[in-house]
């Protein structure tokens, strides 16, 4: 196993292209290259150690997580802008965002004046400063998402929505069924049932989810299992499947599970390694069914039946896909039923 890791680590070494380095992410990420590079060719590690002044287990780390991943995982991993108390609220971003598509000629001293007719008292640099921060801060680039919604509405395609790719890697679908999310959630070791687990499928254009309780391993074939189920439930409801997105499992990253997808003409979006933020849709309704629905259940006098969980796990989506309001920043109180029926 160990001369496996070293000859990966070769490979990788042989064809990595050097980088300019301009941003402190990049120097960290040359550094790194540069320890791996240096125990490569002396074949001394600790003397490898003590030249760049880290400790050995920092430098297999770094070889382990190179030669599993590639060396774009020693990249540093951004870390979340903190919440700060004189932030915009959440209600005007929205009402500035679209207007800013509504009407992507304004200027931010145009768009502050708007943004006060309306009640909302805010000045044209923070304005800017937002529409900066959402790849908007420029008229060109405001136009650009214009046309690219409009391509996706109406089918109407221009050349400025051919030139930009206006959401990032953020989760965006036009229509249901364009964008489903997946991933697999360890509930835990219940008494009297065993090691259960779920796997879960929320739809990016209405938040309408789906979840299947395992007991015991998940594996390639209890996944390909799961995507024809909701490939059939979404069939059933006029919506096909076109793209899938799940992290690096196992039971995801499977020839098997590709192959289904493949089958069902599917697209399959993979996520960066140790990225869940870029599931963040089926992460966040994770989340969300552990706090109202397995904890309390865990706290209950409820039966440990295999029968009593699946029945309370189908009492709860009813609940979370018709009644419950989902009041994040995209739903904005709206239920995952309400989205469905306005595109039936």
């Amino acid at each position: 196993m160990r001369w496996a890791r070293w000859w990966i680590l070769w490979f990788l070494l042989q064809t990595h292209e050097g980088t300019t380095t301009v941003t402190s992410d990049q120097i960290v990420y040359q550094q790194r290259v540069r320890v791996l590079d240096h125990a490569r060719q002396t074949g001394n590690v600790a003397a490898t150690c003590r030249t760049f002044g880290i400790s050995r287990k920092t430098f297999y780390k770094w070889r382990n997580t190179a030669a599993r991943y590639g060396l774009a995982a020693l990249r540093p991993k951004t870390k979340r802008p903190p919440a700060m108390p004189n932030a915009t609220p959440t209600h005007v971003l929205e009402v500035l965002l679209t207007l800013a598509i509504t009407t992507p000629t304004l200027g931010c001293r145009q768009c502050a004046d708007r943004l006060a007719d309306q009640g909302f008292q805010i000045s044209k640099s923070t304005v800017q400063n937002l529409l900066v921060a959402h790849r908007l801060g420029r008229r060109h680039q405001r136009l650009a998402r214009a046309a690219a919604i409009a391509a996706l509405t109406t089918g109407l395609v221009t050349e400025v929505a051919v030139e930009d790719e206006p959401f990032g890697f953020c989760h965006w679908a036009g229509k249901p069924g364009a964008l489903v999310a997946v991933d697999s959630f360890y509930i835990g070791n219940l008494k009297g049932v065993g090691k259960v687990y779920q796997l879960t499928a929320v739809d990016t254009y209405t938040r309408w989810a789906m979840v299947w309780l395992v007991h015991g391993v998940v594996n390639k074939d209890v996944s390909v299992a799961f995507f024809e189920r909701i490939w059939t439930t979404w069939n059933k409801m006029g919506f096909p499947i076109k793209a899938i997105v799940a992290d690096n499992g196992p039971e995801y990253k499977a020839i098997a599970f590709a192959d289904a997808l493949a089958a069902k003409n599917v697209e399959r979006i993979k996520i960066p390694a140790r990225s869940p933020n870029h599931n963040a849709v089926v992460e966040r309704f994770q989340g969300t069914m552990l706090q109202e629905c397995w904890r309390p259940r865990s706290t209950g006098s409820a039966s440990p039946a295999s029968a009593s969980c699946n029945a309370e796990a189908d009492a709860w989506l009813t609940t979370y896909n018709h009644r419950r309001r989902n009041h994040g920043d995209y739903m904005a109180g709206r239920r995952p039923i309400d989205l469905l029926e306005l595109t039936s």
